[in-house]
């Protein structure tokens, strides 16, 4: 029999009373159910392709990029240049191939879409360096099957400058598929499209928050692609949002392709977070894994939020915001979130109160308030919650897979999923926040 002392604080209840053990779940469902349907249909209209040309029997050709040749089990960065010009910049950008000895498909791992989010070149980078790039280590190429391409920044002039744009004022992320006349942006986004996206299987882009605020590590997709949705859950993180993406961006023209395409976002802009920086590795290499590119199983977490819909909190008053809680937070309904006060007004201040029972997905981090001014973002969960609290640190964080003391490994159907209900407001995951700050995705 289990001692009191024994018990973990995330055994008790709010009020200090032991929590009877959960119920196993496999799915909660609280996503509409006219999306659930739809998830459904497509799964079952779309099973997983029989691909030949992955035979291992039937051996691995050279791969080839920017008319260079890459040897089965070799290693090879090259400088890709973003404008096909002879005069002036072309903006070349390292393309890091790492071609397998065996058949497999090919996976596209792009940061840096946005120049002042840090999170994916970063994560990129560190995939290339010795300490995981080479014979011996997690990606090496004479024992992986298919290829892998890193493209660390796909916005050069913008990284240069810590700046979201391109020069001419575009966001390349808005551009896609592009053409080959018209802006400088559109002129990039054609050229990425046609040589480094088009003929890949499987797509994982790198974000970091907009200016001005912070996600908690998260994947974004569409749900209703099953090999998108299979990538999303691949990856190995408790919060997925399902949404297919903003018209113009990278993964919505990706998915619209039939290529399996998922959004990876953590940490904030012009700044490096080191959790958001390892949960971006360790997914990506759990992603190479679930594809049987590398050898090994991947982590699975111990439950999913699978989600439709969100709510996000506002300010209702301007001056400074004092918020008493982080990105991974879980909060009651009626608890103090922050506090506005305006030093021009003395002895004021607008208490702002959490007006659900949810998680922390994303938050400000720019003091700085107007009225209307967006505050945190939250998923709602009115089931379930004691669940997900199971889960969470002595400061009521979430503990994400990779940081907690969950086993390494478990079968898929050990996986609770818990559905979300809702919808976008403003029409995307985060239409609320483009409506008067920096988008983002």
């Amino acid at each position: 029999m289990e001692k009191d002392s024994e018990i973990k604080s995330n055994d008790l209840s709010a009020d200090g009373e032991r929590l009877k053990p959960a119920k196993k779940l496999k799915v909660a469902y609280e996503m509409p159910q006219k999306r659930r349907k739809a998830i459904k249909a497509a799964a079952k209209e779309h099973p997983r392709k029989m691909r030949p040309e992955w035979d291992r029997a039937t051996g691995q050709e050279p791969h080839r990029f920017h008319r260079r040749r890459i040897n089965p089990g070799c290693i090879r960065t090259i400088d890709f240049p973003l404008l096909d010009v002879t005069l002036g910049d072309k903006w070349p950008t390292p393309v890091t191939i790492i071609h397998g000895a065996r058949p497999g498909p090919l996976v596209t791992i792009t940061g840096g879409v946005h120049g002042d989010e840090l999170t994916g070149p970063i994560a990129s980078t560190y995939l290339t360096q010795p300490i995981l790039c080479g014979e011996g280590r997690p990606l090496d190429p004479a024992k992986m099957a298919g290829t892998l391409r890193i493209v660390p920044v796909l916005n050069p002039p913008g990284y240069r400058t810590r700046d979201r744009y391109f020069p001419d004022g575009r966001d390349l992320n808005r551009e896609f598929p592009g053409t080959a006349e018209g802006s400088t942006t559109r002129r990039v986004a054609h050229r990425i499209y046609k040589r480094i996206l088009r003929k890949t299987n499987v797509l994982i882009d790198l974000h970091s928050a907009a200016r001005g605020r912070t996600n908690l590590p998260q994947i974004r997709a569409d749900l209703a692609h099953p090999e998108s949705s299979r990538v999303a859950k691949a990856f190995g993180l408790e919060v997925i949002l399902d949404s297919p993406g903003v018209k113009g961006s990278l993964r919505h023209l990706a998915t619209s392709k039939g290529i399996a395409s998922v959004v990876y976002e953590g940490g904030g802009a012009n700044s490096l977070d080191a959790d958001a920086i390892q949960h971006a590795v360790h997914g990506v290499l759990n992603v190479l894994r679930s594809l049987h590119v590398i050898p090994g199983q991947p982590e699975r977490p111990a439950f999913r939020l699978l989600a439709s819909g969100s709510r996000w909190i506002r300010s209702n008053e301007g001056g400074l915001i004092d918020l008493t809680v982080s990105s991974g937070s879980l909060v009651e309904a009626g608890q103090l979130l922050g506090r506005i006060s305006d030093p021009q007004h003395p002895g004021g201040r607008e208490d702002v109160i959490s007006p659900c029972r949810g998680l922390v997905i994303g938050m400000r981090t720019n003091p700085f308030v107007h009225a209307g001014s967006p505050l945190m973002h939250i998923l709602e969960l009115e089931r379930h919650f004691e669940l997900v609290r199971r889960q969470t640190n002595d400061d009521g964080c979430l503990l994400l897979t990779g940081t907690s003391d969950s086993p390494p490994w478990r079968k898929e159907e050990e996986v609770d999923e818990i559905e979300i209900s809702g919808t976008w407001e403003g029409g995307s995951v985060d239409g609320e926040w483009q409506l008067q700050e920096e988008p983002d995705g």
